[in-house]
């Protein structure tokens, strides 16, 4: 019997990909993402340059290891101290910010 090809990435490492929001007519969707661009550092940097319209949530995981999680907090987190070092926040992540946490401007007023 022969089997099919996984579809699963087969890389030993954390994957992360984004729940886009494309508005009321196209809905929500995971869009498609380079291999390449999967990994933490690549995603933070996507973010911020604004290659999402709407980000609504974020989510990670290693099939090698077996786990999956929803990374929103973490990454918000993050971007939220990327955002007071540079001083201001991109328009398309004010509200995943809002969402993922405190207001983002008193966040960034309390880093």
């Amino acid at each position: 019997m022969r089997s099919s090809p996984s579809i699963a990435p087969g890389a030993d490492r954390d994957i992360y990909l984004v729940l886009d929001d494309y508005g009321q007519r196209l809905g929500r969707a995971w869009p498609e993402t380079d291999e390449e661009d999967t990994d933490r550092d690549t995603l933070l940097r996507h973010l911020m340059e604004g290659q999402y319209r709407n980000p609504i949530r974020i989510v990670s995981f290693n099939t090698s290891e077996g786990w999956s999680q929803d990374a929103s907090e973490e990454i918000a987190a993050e971007l939220r101290q990327r955002c007071a070092e540079r001083g201001e926040v991109p328009p398309t992540l004010e509200e995943f910010l809002a969402r993922h946490g405190h207001r983002v401007d008193v966040q960034l007023s309390l880093l």
